[in-house]
């Protein structure tokens, strides 16, 4: 990035009149294949909190994010590392819940309900 703001590396993404263009499908793809490697890299090494685990996400997977945060915006890079983790939370939370429910309905059956 340059010293100055029309100098920079990211003048290919502001429109004439200043404002940002958005990324193509192409650029898109590109961030999500960085997003995955990424991710892939996070899973092998049981890291769930890409943000939390900073320095140990970049001491495992330092090339990995590398490519994610050049392919995607800092808003995707942190909206995705957040997403992950909601998702996971989201997932274990129903998971907990199903089981649950499944819990109480062989309470029932053991005390004689019938669902039908």
């Amino acid at each position: 990035m340059g010293w100055l703001p029309w100098s920079s590396s990211e003048s290919k993404n502001t429109a004439s009149d200043g404002g940002r263009i958005a990324p193509d499908r192409s650029s898109r793809q590109k961030c999500w294949e960085g997003r995955d490697l990424f991710f892939s890299c996070l899973d092998d090494n049981n890291i769930l909190d890409a943000i939390k685990e900073d320095k140990e996400a970049r001491r495992k997977c330092g090339k990995e994010i590398a490519e994610f945060e050049s392919a995607c915006s800092k808003a995707w890079v942190k909206y995705f590392k957040e997403k992950r983790v909601m998702e996971y939370n989201r997932d274990k939370t129903i998971e907990r819940i199903k089981q649950e429910d499944a819990a109480k309905v062989q309470d029932l059956k053991a005390q004689g309900w019938n669902p039908r």
